[in-house]
């Protein structure tokens, strides 16, 4: 019965949610415990090898991964950490595949060419460990914006080398000015035409008025900048993130506020999903990746997972300690200089764990070179990145709660602070709008004076916290507003299903009131 496919998917996906929640219940990142129980079902009596093809996720999977990052990225956060950015999305990668590289040659005997993919494989990171614990400990922005803007950057940078490598691996002659020049035409191709592709989509966008037409070109987006990148020589994961980046900039401008709700909805799952199908497809891939092994030496594994692992590391912790360092010594006012906090370069050293796409890169290193002869250790390879994806993954990730936690990184009051002043700001442009429109024909005097109270409300309340002023009294009348309005939102509720009971009231009538009471509970809730 475990060998029917459909059987197997029922009990992964089945494997998957109960894990979900006991991870919630233990409070530990999901994608940890995804991983380490994919691990263990791979060793039940009977578990079948589930094979994970690696255009499945380069191609089907990485993309909206990329796009959905991209989009829900602050563009204004992102320029304005865009050295430190920068500097380990570009610095780290080329420190790290050059540092794997070196230990590959020198250590393990590898070519120079395959010990270069080695190191472009274990470079890229994977933020969603790190995301999980800083939204529920609601982490510096700052800090986040760092991490998930290194990741979405890196990606495009260690798969740009990994191509160029195994081609060098592949082919069996390319210069160090092949590998440059590919390097720059796949970055600034890529990011090209993202931005093109972008702007014709949102064209698109703006001539169609139906949200399920907007959600579907959504979705299109990140495979229409991706695929035609990777068909003509350029990044397909930087056209993806530019792409990502261009429509999280123009939302407001090109899709209707109905749209952006079911979107956010939408991409929430969607990403959610990918992930969690991911990491537990990681994790079955152990017995597959030992075959691949038999006969080897399992001491000189270890000790070569062992060193690829300190570097990989060690690499992270030596560029981000030795840059804080340096700015700190250097002690220049001028913004570029500016030091990261202690705190946040413990914790971004800490942050460096790997996950699918080290995986996927990994299997889809090609069985053979031009000449018809096997990829020079390609089993090896492959279980090398394993290893640092479980080792980085697991316990970095298990220490970070608590390491953000032993810093002070939770709770950021800036960004309450911000959200307050906005808030009173938009209250304030409403209800000098209202003082406008009062005089129109159309407008009531009794519903004037209902929203002037309602905003001058908002006002007060929002005045209180952006000043960093107590605001107890005022929250505990919203809390009793709140609780008054679900009160009433659960009677209207009740009320609808007597009718749908008593056949009343038809089914798409009930939907959509439902639908309306559900969007004014949400609204409650947050």
């Amino acid at each position: 019965l475990m060998h029917d496919p459909e059987t197997i998917y029922l009990v992964l996906a089945a494997a998957a949610v109960g894990m979900v929640v006991l991870a919630s219940r233990l409070d530990v990142p999901y994608p940890i415990l995804l991983l380490v129980g994919g691990l263990l079902m791979s060793f039940v009596p009977g578990m079948p090898t589930v094979e994970i093809e690696p255009d499945v996720v380069l191609v089907l999977l990485l993309p909206p991964l990329l796009y959905s990052g991209a989009f829900l990225t602050p563009m204004r956060e992102f320029r304005a950490n865009l050295r430190p950015i920068g500097l380990l999305s570009v610095v780290v990668v080329l420190l790290t595949t050059a540092m794997v590289a070196l230990v590959g040659h020198y250590v393990l005997g590898l070519s120079w060419p395959v010990a270069f993919v080695l190191g472009a494989v274990v470079s890229p990171t994977d933020p969603v460990a790190f995301e999980a614990v800083a939204q529920r400990l609601s982490a510096p922005r700052r800090l986040t914006s760092i991490v998930q803007g290194e990741s979405l950057i890196n990606d495009g940078m260690a798969l740009a080398i990994y191509a160029s490598a195994v081609t060098a691996v592949t082919v069996g002659t390319v210069t160090a000015t092949d590998v440059a020049s590919r390097l720059l035409i796949g970055i600034v191709g890529g990011i090209a035409l993202g931005l093109a592709v972008g702007w014709l989509l949102n064209q698109l966008r703006r001539r169609v008025d139906s949200a399920p037409e907007e959600l579907a070109i959504s979705l299109l987006a990140p495979y229409a900048a991706y695929i035609p990148a990777e068909h003509l020589g350029v990044s397909g994961v930087l056209a993806a993130v530019a792409i990502g980046f261009y429509h999280g900039r123009q939302q407001h401008l090109s899709t209707s506020a109905a749209t952006r709700i079911r979107a956010l909805s939408f991409w929430e799952m969607l990403v959610f999903l990918i992930n969690a199908g991911l990491f537990i497809v990681v994790g079955l891939q152990l017995p597959g990746i030992l075959e691949g092994l038999a006969g080897s030496d399992e001491r000189d594994l270890f000790l070569a997972a062992a060193m690829v692992i300190a570097v990989v590391i060690g690499a992270r912790v030596l560029w981000v300690g030795g840059f804080t360092f340096f700015l700190r010594r250097l002690r220049s006012p001028r913004p570029w200089a500016q030091p990261l906090p202690r705190s946040y370069a413990v914790v971004i050293s800490a942050s460096g764990m790997r996950g699918s796409v080290s995986l996927a890169a990994a299997l889809a290193i090609p069985l053979q070179v031009e000449s018809g002869s096997p990829f020079p250790e390609r089993e090896l390879l492959i279980f090398l990145a394993f290893a640092v994806i479980v080792v980085t993954l697991v316990p970095q990730g298990l220490a970070l709660p608590k390491l953000l936690e032993r810093l002070g990184l939770q709770g950021d009051e800036v960004v309450d602070q911000e959200e307050a002043k906005a808030r009173h700001a938009a209250a304030r442009a409403a209800s000098k709008r209202l003082e406008e429109l009062r005089d129109e024909d159309w407008v009531e005097d009794d519903l004037a004076d209902r929203l002037e109270r309602l905003y001058a409300f908002r006002q007060q309340r929002f005045g209180l916290r952006r000043d960093g002023n107590d605001t107890s009294e005022v929250d505990e009348q919203v809390e009793r507003r709140r609780r008054l309005r679900r009160e009433l939102l659960d009677a209207e509720r009740g009320e609808l299903n007597r009718l749908r009971d008593s056949g009343r009231v038809d089914g798409d009538v009930l939907r959509r009131i439902e639908r309306d009471l559900d969007l004014e509970d949400s609204r409650l809730m947050s």
